[in-house]
């Protein structure tokens, strides 16, 4: 029409990308940037939204070196927010190194052009989400009155569930165990509810819940320590075996991310193969009011984690739109 500017028209191989402005957070950034207590919330609907089918989370390919670790990427997308692809990997002999045994990076990309915004660091939030998504289970499936948990490991993940567990229960007492009784120590001295203790069974046997959070390749606890109206919880993965007894998964109501939980190894766990996935709920599910939650104080419940990329989009996102309120800018050139 008269008067007004045509569209700027070249063909493809016109046009290149050039150089486009990525934001980039620490490790630091992101443990600063990311709220606990609203990640706990973020789950919850995320678990929601995986349940009603608005959560993208394709199969996550491996990368495996034999007899020395592997690398998964995991994306997800939900719509109104950016696409997430986390790329982890696990490497046990790290440790010996000075480096953790799971490294992650998250990159986040634009929906509408699928340009890349952020870079950050994964490996913290593949921490906390984990516990975070195991705690969120605590705070619907543990009785109400629930007044002593146990914590069985005191790696990453013993520490992150002892930092959130005061979030969903106020607890008499947090026992923490594990395979080198000075861990404990260490990990119970940073708060004023926990001990450490050396004995797991005795622990275990009073406890209201228990937290698996080990990297055993065998059970680190046994089906007759736990009493009834005990929620059991196990976020370690160690395949095949692991460290939660197969019993307890499928003598009782089980709960899992959801499906995924149920695959071979490295995708799925160790522990619920040769379980029917029919019997088991989704904590999306539960939490839709589609399936129950506990049903009465004599019941033991068990969640079984397995980690998926939903967690990881709710967390990555809660520190991308806290940094732009921030006024974080985007620095580094792509």
């Amino acid at each position: 029409m008269t008067g007004m500017a045509k569209p700027l028209c070249r063909s493809a191989a016109e046009i290149t990308k050039g150089d486009l402005k990525v934001m980039t957070i620490s490790e630091a950034e992101v443990q600063r940037l990311l709220d606990p207590s609203d990640l706990l919330e973020g789950l919850a609907e995320g678990f929601r939204a995986l349940a009603r089918g608005e959560v993208q989370t394709p199969d996550r390919p491996a990368v495996t070196l034999p007899g020395t670790g592997f690398l998964l990427s995991m994306p997800a997308w939900r719509a109104g927010g950016p696409i997430m692809v986390k790329m982890v990997s696990v490497f046990e002999g790290n440790l010996d190194l000075g480096l953790p045994n799971h490294l992650a990076m998250i990159n986040l990309f634009d929906e509408t052009t699928g340009a890349p915004l952020c870079l950050m660091d994964g490996t913290c939030i593949t921490g906390i989400r984990t516990a975070a998504a195991a705690v969120l289970s605590v705070r619907l499936l543990a009785r109400p009155k629930a007044a002593v948990a146990t914590i069985i490991g005191a790696g990453v993940q013993g520490r992150e569930h002892l930092r959130l567990l005061p979030l969903v229960r106020d607890f008499d007492e947090i026992l923490v165990t594990s395979l080198n009784f000075d861990d404990a120590r260490k990990l119970a001295a940073g708060h004023p509810r926990a001990r450490a203790v050396e004995d797991p069974e005795a622990a275990v046997r009073r406890s209201d819940v228990v937290c698996l959070a080990s990297h055993s390749y065998a059970p680190v606890i046994e089906p007759s320590w736990v009493k009834p109206g005990t929620h059991v919880t196990s976020v370690g993965y160690a395949p095949p075996r692991g460290e939660l007894p197969a019993v307890l998964a499928h003598d009782h109501q089980l709960y899992v991310e959801d499906g995924a939980a149920f695959a071979a190894p490295p995708v799925g766990c160790g522990e619920l193969q040769g379980i029917d996935p029919a019997a088991a709920i989704h904590l999306g599910d539960a939490l839709l009011g589609r399936a129950p939650l506990r049903e009465n104080d004599e019941e033991i419940t068990v969640y079984k984690a397995m980690g998926i990329a939903m967690e990881d989009l709710v967390a990555a996102e809660l520190v991308y739109r806290r940094a732009l309120a921030e006024g974080n800018v985007p620095s580094a050139l792509f």
